[in-house]
């Protein structure tokens, strides 16, 4: 595949080490502040400034696709499901609007994949089932990857100064399960969660569809852009584009569920470094996105327990981000003791 990314540096160690320094001056007492601070310096070091600019322009980025692996029966989504959760969307009803909106966050949607789609982005209805198929063939991994390169330079070149990665598809944790349990040699039994709220029968033929896909994908297992292509899908292919692209132009990106944290970790595979900049937003109910966090030496900011993904988890956090921020620019340092001052 002729996609090549450059070289990813890394945020700015001296503009971390100063926002730190700064918090300790502030007029609160010292590491009162807990992960706020380290957020804040987070951005100060992705910035490369002390103290930060504050965030004006965040941007939600959701990839779009279905799953042919729906059709073994892994998910209660079914056939039109992500068509409805689009039109939620696009209605402004769904929960990604309400948590978007508290964060003053704006909403992008990027068609890759999904049933009877359409547009520039649009690389085919639908993948097939991982189980007995590949999901996508090469020209088709290479056009969603190259889409979500598309989306994350539209944004930068717009002024984004965070932005997340976020899907909205139904059966998309199955692909992504596989790719977790591929990436890092873990047994399927050890990766398979609920996802959509499935059952005990359910859960047993969603991992039975992770085992047969690992089978397939041993010969590309070190390959990120086979592995996408046997077991993946098309909006997962553009979300490891989306998030190599954003690192190598130095924007800092906010992790959701497991979905975008299996593209991180193919991400990494192909630009590595990639993971400094980004954050994982919280801790899902899913257990391929535990280890591919521990993997990717992630911590996650909230535990909510969540399982819906589509970026509400991340948009969650988009407000504590923008305090983290104000935080640095905004709160008075304390006065200074005069130097002659008896502190004893």
């Amino acid at each position: 595949m002729n996609i090549e990314f450059g070289p990813v540096t890394l945020p700015d160690e001296n503009a971390r080490a100063g926002a730190l320094q700064r918090h300790a001056a502030l007029l609160s007492p010292p590491r009162s502040l807990g992960r706020m601070e380290r957020l804040g310096a987070w951005l100060a070091a992705c910035q490369g400034r002390t103290p930060p600019r504050p965030l004006r322009r965040m941007r939600v980025v959701v990839f779009a696709a279905d799953h042919g692996v729906t059709a073994e029966g892994v998910s209660l989504g079914g056939p039109g499901t992500t068509r409805a959760l689009l039109d939620a969307l696009d209605t402004g009803s769904a929960p990604l609007n309400v948590l978007a909106d508290v964060a003053g966050a704006g909403i992008r949607v990027v068609d890759v994949g999904t049933a009877g789609g359409s547009g520039p982005d649009h690389v085919r209805s639908g993948s097939s089932s991982i189980a007995t198929a590949d999901a996508l063939t090469e020209e088709e991994t290479e056009a969603a990857v190259r889409a979500g390169i598309r989306a994350a330079d539209a944004e930068i070149d717009e002024g984004a100064d965070v932005l997340v990665a976020a899907e909205l598809g139904a059966g998309v944790t199955t692909p992504s399960a596989t790719l977790v349990a591929a990436l890092t040699d873990t047994e399927p039994v050890a990766v398979v969660g609920r996802g959509s709220g499935i059952d005990d029968r359910a859960w047993m033929r969603k991992t039975t569809a992770v085992r047969d896909a690992l089978r397939r994908c041993r010969p590309v297992t070190g390959d990120p852009f086979g592995l996408l292509r046997t077991a993946g899908g098309a909006d997962l292919a553009a979300m490891t584009g989306f998030l190599a692209q954003a690192a190598t132009r130095r924007t800092p990106v906010v992790l959701d569920g497991l979905p975008s944290t299996a593209a991180a970790l193919l991400a990494e595979e192909i630009a590595p470094g990639a993971r400094s900049w980004w954050l994982a937003a919280h801790r899902a109910a899913e257990p391929a996105q535990v280890i591919a966090l521990e993997h990717l030496d992630l911590d996650p900011v909230l535990d909510l327990n969540l399982r819906l993904g589509a970026g509400t988890g991340a948009a969650t956090v988009l407000p504590m981000l923008a305090s983290a921020a104000r935080l640095l620019t905004d709160v008075a340092e304390r006065p200074a003791l005069p130097a002659d001052a008896d502190i004893t």
